[in-house]
């Protein structure tokens, strides 16, 4: 079954894409939750409106995902973690705790899914992660996992 996305689903596409996945996964999940759409004729059709739509309010919030790059800058955002005196943490850190400090010690409120964490981080020291606000706005940003 083709359908036409109407947000980003993880192993499946992007927004506003085609992808061809399983008639029951398709008509029993992905439609009723109102993340896709069948890719009949006229929604083909109607994809490239949703595109340019879509496209307008990007291009209005850019100004605002280019003021969050600036705040953040070249900061150096402090995670606090407990860990063994080897320097190895207990767990992880997530994306999700990245976005709560972000929040906290800036006043900059960014979705988790957003966060892109490169490598996993389970010592102590000094990671980078990135940003994915915009496909012209992608800010790098230092994190330091000190013990807690």
């Amino acid at each position: 079954m083709d359908i036409i996305l109407l947000q980003d689903v993880d192993k499946v596409g992007d927004k506003h894409t085609i992808a061809t996945v399983k008639d029951g996964y398709g008509r029993n999940y992905l439609i009723p939750q109102r993340l896709a759409i069948i890719a009949n004729d006229t929604n083909r059709r109607r994809l490239n409106e949703l595109k340019r739509i879509e496209d307008a309010k990007e291009a209005k919030k850019l100004s605002f995902y280019q003021e969050i790059a600036d705040k953040i800058g070249s900061q150096v955002l402090k995670i606090g973690a407990k860990a063994g005196t080897s320097g190895k943490i207990f767990g992880s850190v997530t994306n999700v705790q990245l976005a709560m400090a972000l929040n906290e010690q800036f006043g900059v409120e960014v979705d988790r899914r957003k966060i892109i964490i490169s490598d996993e981080v389970k010592e102590l020291g000094t990671y980078k992660a990135v940003l994915s606000l915009h496909k012209e706005v992608q800010p790098e940003i230092s994190f330091e996992v000190v013990a807690e």
